[in-house]
């Protein structure tokens, strides 16, 4: 395990979180009624489920919402969602994963490809950019959750790969098929987590500079408030001194 570097990565940019509550709400909407869906709608039963659920208790989403969504898939009436995954180059050559969950596949592919076109990136085939990420599982907690060391000992106990700690949060990181496993063996020392998921780690960061990062964060915003796109991950670095000059 790599101890406490200050690792950042594109999915825990902070800012403008009230204005993109409801598209959030959305959004974890979408993926608690997919896993539902997909599995048995019963968290104790479906790790996918319980993930989703708990991601959406650590936003606050009311429980009526989330039992909402869950219904709609044991009714069979709940849409059926397709997941896709778009890779591509944003500005500073930086190297961008989109995952979506859509009903409309034509629908989103021109919304994302009109977003990154239009914000100084391109698309591109698959496998295109997936080969300089690492395929893992994520669990978020926020900084308040305890202090980097007694969160590095907590996953080093519950089997994780490594973690990372900043101002922002703890990110610990587990092989694919262990995720729902840490994140329950988590849950006694360190409570719910904020997420338990599926990620793209990137093998190398880039280092953006001003210009190239104001684009990309316009970029960001722009997919980030598209309803199809669930999330978006990066290889990209930006300093906090070129983050205050953009905030």
């Amino acid at each position: 395990m790599a101890g406490h570097s200050k690792y950042k990565n594109i999915m825990h940019r902070k800012g403008a979180q009230d204005k993109k509550r409801s598209g959030m709400f959305s959004k974890l909407s979408r993926e608690i009624t997919v896993a539902a869906k997909m599995g048995l709608p019963d968290v104790e039963m479906n790790p996918r489920l319980r993930a989703a659920v708990n991601a959406a208790k650590a936003q606050s989403m009311p429980k009526d919402n989330i039992q909402r969504s869950i219904d709609k898939a044991a009714r069979g009436d709940a849409e059926t969602y397709e997941e896709i995954r778009y890779e591509g180059f944003g500005p500073g050559g930086v190297s961008l994963i989109i995952e979506a969950l859509t009903d409309n596949r034509n629908r989103t592919a021109t919304n994302v490809r009109t977003a990154v076109s239009k914000n100084g990136g391109n698309l591109g085939a698959s496998g295109s950019v997936s080969h300089a990420f690492d395929r893992m599982g994520l669990i978020s907690y926020p900084a308040k959750s305890g202090d980097p060391d007694k969160v590095f000992e907590a996953a080093l106990d519950a089997g994780a790969q490594d973690v990372s700690s900043s101002d922002d949060g703890h990110e610990i990181w587990t092989e694919i098929g262990d995720l729902h496993e840490v994140a329950k063996a988590l849950e006694p020392v360190l409570g719910i987590a904020e997420g338990a998921k599926l990620a793209w780690r990137p093998q190398v960061m880039v280092d953006v500079n001003e210009s190239d990062a104001a684009t990309l964060l316009k970029l960001i915003d722009t997919l980030d408030e598209d309803d199809d796109v669930q999330q978006v991950w990066g290889n990209y670095e930006v300093s906090d001194e070129i983050m205050e000059k953009l905030s």
